[in-house]
């Protein structure tokens, strides 16, 4: 299968590329992103097949069906991976918390965020087609919290690839960031800077198109991409969750294969909501995907009223940071797939000049057709977060807690919803601590401790040695500042 791009293609590129090629050079014509030319058909034979399936097993039978110019021994070392995570033979378990609602855990791997669920494949594939091409890589990460510790942790030590991770100064939380800064491995290197995600991810894309950093890497005989969802290495194994997740149902009793669902998804990036769009298209049963966000709410905006407008906001910071987006990347692979690529490039200049874009009527109600949305502020969060402990004895981050709001908004009570767990509680645990006991100003190891007290859960080793380990990367800097403290790693 080969991909091809959301805006059309310049004269000097190739109209479409390999896989391979477009998770080297994640970055396509005109600024714009790779997406399959085509998606495999996964009907129901499919489905059945992978009725009593392992997650490694429906993930590489999905690979498959994608035709991926990546040697199947690479893929299935890739899918290895998942074997590490706390329970190998399911490492994405969907736990019933209330009548026709289920929570998919995604955040059971080595940071405890979903990002593993996409990263820890990606990097052995990324490396290995580094190595196989003799090339050495910089794979640049901006997170608002948990791709970068994922990222990380993926690369760490891996042959033919160096990373450079920019997060934004102040706006993780204290075990997202020490997740990062005590990162050792000689190929990685984290920069916080003074500013938001969005100034991070604006750096990684520019400096992704420019050509003169290009030529400043070539001096380091170095070649440059991307480990956020802008890759669609991301995205092609965030769709495997979704369908893991459906089977889940019908293993359980829930449902019956065929039956639709409601996929409840906390949305920054788009990439996870993505991923179910994709599934959906794929062969997938879903009534819709309900998008649940904070108080940045373009997301909700732009699904209610057909505008993109930032023209007036600032960045929010939220109980709920790795949502404290404001551009998020996906909706451009959404708005390519519903409305092609000469409207897509339309659309995404007048967002880059005009910080606004406007949809059709008509557009509107297709948009719709496949989507909903609802936003969810911090005290509202808070309030679920307690009830449903209290209620239904289900401890959930902030982020998994924006969905409980559009679960009651946006979601007939007659069909299932799938929402998704986006990271665990010890990611965020003073803003959980504050919800289950009202206790304030408290820093993450205590809050950790408290919250381990109330709800007799064990605090995770790998969480719990974070705060004795030496903090190996303490650079902040200005945004302006990126290239030149990239250059002077390599």
């Amino acid at each position: 299968m080969n991909f091809i791009q959301t805006r059309g293609s310049e004269s000097n590129k190739p109209t479409s590329v390999t896989f391979s090629e477009a998770i080297l050079s994640p970055i396509a014509s005109f600024g714009g992103l790779y997406v399959p030319e085509t998606l495999p058909n996964l009907g129901e034979e499919f489905l059945n097949k992978h009725l009593n399936s392992s997650y490694k097993e429906l993930a590489f039978d999905m690979l498959s069906r994608f035709e991926i110019d990546i040697d199947a021994e690479v893929i299935k070392k890739a899918l290895d991976l998942y074997d590490k995570f706390d329970d190998k033979n399911n490492p994405v378990p969907v736990v019933k918390i209330k009548e026709n609602l289920y929570i998919s855990e995604l955040y059971h791997g080595p940071t405890r965020a979903f990002k593993d669920m996409a990263l820890q494949p990606f990097g052995v594939i990324l490396s290995s087609i580094a190595q196989k091409r003799d090339e050495n890589y910089l794979i640049l990460a901006a997170t608002s919290g948990d791709t970068g510790p994922a990222a990380l942790e993926t690369f760490k030590n891996r042959s033919n690839v160096k990373v450079v991770c920019l997060y934004p100064n102040g706006g993780t939380s204290d075990v997202q960031r020490l997740q990062m800064v005590t990162e050792d491995a000689l190929n990685l290197k984290v920069i916080g800077i003074n500013g938001v995600f969005d100034d991070a991810q604006n750096a990684l894309k520019m400096l992704l198109a420019s050509d003169e950093f290009k030529t400043s890497l070539k001096k380091h005989n170095t070649l440059l991409s991307a480990a956020n969802s802008v890759n669609f290495g991301r995205i092609i194994f965030q769709i495997i969750y979704h369908i893991h997740s459906y089977l889940e149902l019908v293993r359980q009793g829930a449902i019956t294969q065929g039956e639709k669902v409601y996929l409840n998804v906390p949305s920054g990036n788009f990439g996870n909501a993505l991923g179910g769009y994709y599934a959906w298209k794929m062969g997938l049963a879903v009534e819709k995907i309900v998008i649940s966000s904070n108080e940045n709410n373009v997301l909700t905006r732009l699904i209610n009223n057909g505008k993109y407008d930032l023209r007036h906001c600032e960045v929010i910071s939220t109980t709920s940071p790795a949502m404290d987006i404001l551009k998020s990347s996906n909706i451009e692979r959404i708005i390519y797939d519903m409305f092609g690529s000469e409207r897509t490039k339309e659309l995404m200049n007048d967002l880059e000049m005009n910080n606004f874009y406007e949809l059709t009527p008509e557009e509107l109600v297709k948009l719709q057709d496949s989507f909903d949305a609802d936003f969810c502020n911090g005290d509202e969060g808070k309030k679920y977060i307690k009830d449903t402990f209290k209620n239904d004895g289900y401890l959930m981050d902030p982020h998994t807690a924006t969905c409980m709001k559009s679960f009651n908004s946006c979601s007939n009570p007659a069909i299932k919803t799938i929402a998704y767990s986006t990271a665990e509680w010890t990611k965020f645990s003073p803003v959980i601590a504050n919800a289950l006991t009202g206790e304030v100003d408290t820093k993450d190891l205590k809050a950790l401790v408290s919250i381990s007290k109330e709800a007799n859960l064990e605090i995770p080793s790998m969480i719990k040695e974070l705060f004795n380990k030496k903090i190996v990367h303490d650079v902040i800097i200005e945004k302006e500042d990126i290239q030149k403290e990239i250059l002077k790693f390599l």
